[in-house]
């Protein structure tokens, strides 16, 4: 049975690499402050526009993680290395189809939405490098499927501090021009985050060239199989799926605030930075929930995930509480830090929605580990169901609310309530009451 002090060896670098990583849009968000309001916003709308294209690929990946996790806890380490070369290379594909869909999409799509043509400009400027990122990306997240799967998750750490520094360095000198280089302002942000992705696969190659057995874990030699890559879209078909019309609802949203003001962008962009740090330790820990029930079924110990589901919900949830209570105390104080220098007046603006997502993160904290648990198992059809009828409510929400009554900044937030609090008593349900514990992967 696992321990506290286990899941907290693997969960803690996670956390550790999740923060370094939100570093990259964290860091563009603050030092475009400097710049502007409309800057700051486009930069916000673009990550999430990104998130939502690339979380295709990531999908990918979170079922090979789940297959490295099983064939781990079966001490199969040999089949380990194709699983994780042949979808870097399979991913590849996917990023260019997404470079070009993307610019398609920028093109033809996005300016037809966008009330703002000074947020769209911005946005679109961001965006045209930005995607360059996709052929990096696909490579990073498939090396974070190998260390999680085999929850050795100390290097994620190492990996995030260098994409955070190389993207820190590279904002501080292409935004503002610094030591010579062009002031590139929303641009250079977003060349920076595609640098520090580059510096991020260098890192994982490098490192894993050097401190893993290649041999051991099948990297020495690679069996290429289509029968492999299809093995692994049976499994992350559905959180390909998953992902991508999760994240592009939570994309809607953020264009239906667009559609309210300039300034109501701005203040939603401000309470999602907050959401970010938040979902650093709940992301690290529902990925911990992941990969440690992937390990604990391929060791033939079923019986005892559920006891571990309720240990790491715990304590994701004393976690958030604690961040919560600290946040609550002064939240003028956090939001002043990242409130654009020329519009201080959305500080007081931003409180309300952000107590409002405040309060629904309790739930987030339980939901999302219970949640990541059942991909775990291997039941990603499944996942996929809840998630679909999850989204209804929350897409119903949304369009009542938000896009219909065009109610206050926070009552657009309680939609949150509308997604985490069914995917919670769903997920919950389907843990302690259906027969996952045979599935084969």
């Amino acid at each position: 049975m696992y321990s506290y002090k286990d899941i907290w060896k693997v969960s803690f670098p996670i956390m550790l690499g999740l923060l370094a990583q939100n570093v990259v849009q964290l860091t563009g968000t603050f030092f475009l402050k400097f710049v502007g309001g409309v800057e700051q916003s486009a930069s916000g709308l673009a990550g999430i526009y990104y998130i939502a294209i690339f979380t295709i690929c990531f999908g990918f990946s979170i079922g090979g993680q789940i297959i490295i996790s099983r064939r781990n806890g079966e001490k199969k380490y040999g089949e380990i290395g194709s699983i994780v070369i042949q979808g870097a290379l399979f991913l590849q594909l996917f990023a260019l189809v997404l470079f070009f869909l993307s610019s398609f999409l920028m093109e033809n799509v996005l300016s037809g939405f966008m009330k703002s043509p000074e947020i769209f400009a911005a946005t679109e400027k961001y965006l045209s490098w930005r995607i360059y990122g996709f052929f990096f990306a696909v490579i990073n997240v498939m090396f974070r499927a190998f260390y999680v799967g085999i929850a050795k998750t100390k290097v994620l750490t190492f990996n995030a501090v260098t994409m955070a520094l190389v993207n820190i360095i590279g904002d501080y000198v292409l935004i503002f021009g610094n030591f010579g280089f062009p002031k590139m302002g929303i641009e250079g942000a977003a060349i920076a985050a595609v640098l520090s992705e580059v510096a991020s696969v260098l890192f994982f190659l490098i490192y894993t060239f050097i401190t893993v057995d290649l041999k051991k874990y099948g990297f020495a030699k690679i069996n290429f199989s289509p029968k492999l890559i299809s093995r692994i879209l049976n499994i992350s078909s559905f959180t390909m799926v998953q992902y991508l019309i999760s994240m592009s609802t939570w994309f809607i949203f953020f264009m239906a605030i667009e559609q309210h003001s300039e300034d109501a962008l701005k203040i939603t962009n401000l309470v999602r930075s907050f959401y970010m740090v938040y979902f650093i330790p709940m992301n690290a820990l529902a990925t911990t929930a992941n990969t440690l029930v992937g390990n604990a079924i391929g060791a033939g110990n079923a019986k005892m995930v559920l006891k571990l589901v309720r240990k790491i919900a715990l304590l994701n949830l004393g976690i958030v509480v604690f961040m919560v209570i600290a946040t609550l105390i002064s939240p003028e104080f956090w939001i002043s830090f990242i409130a654009p220098q020329d519009q201080l007046s959305l500080v007081a603006d931003t409180v309300s929605p952000l107590i409002v997502l405040l309060f629904s993160l309790p739930i987030t904290s339980l939901s999302i580990v219970v949640f990541n648990a059942i991909s775990g198992t291997g039941n990603t059809k499944v996942a996929l169901i809840l998630e679909v009828i999850t989204l209804i409510f929350y897409v119903g929400a949304m369009v009542w609310i938000v896009m219909y009554k065009q109610l206050s900044l926070s009552w657009c937030w309680t939609v949150e309530y509308f997604y985490w609090g069914p995917l919670l008593i769903m997920s919950v349900v389907y843990l302690t009451r259906a027969k996952w514990q045979n599935k084969i992967i």
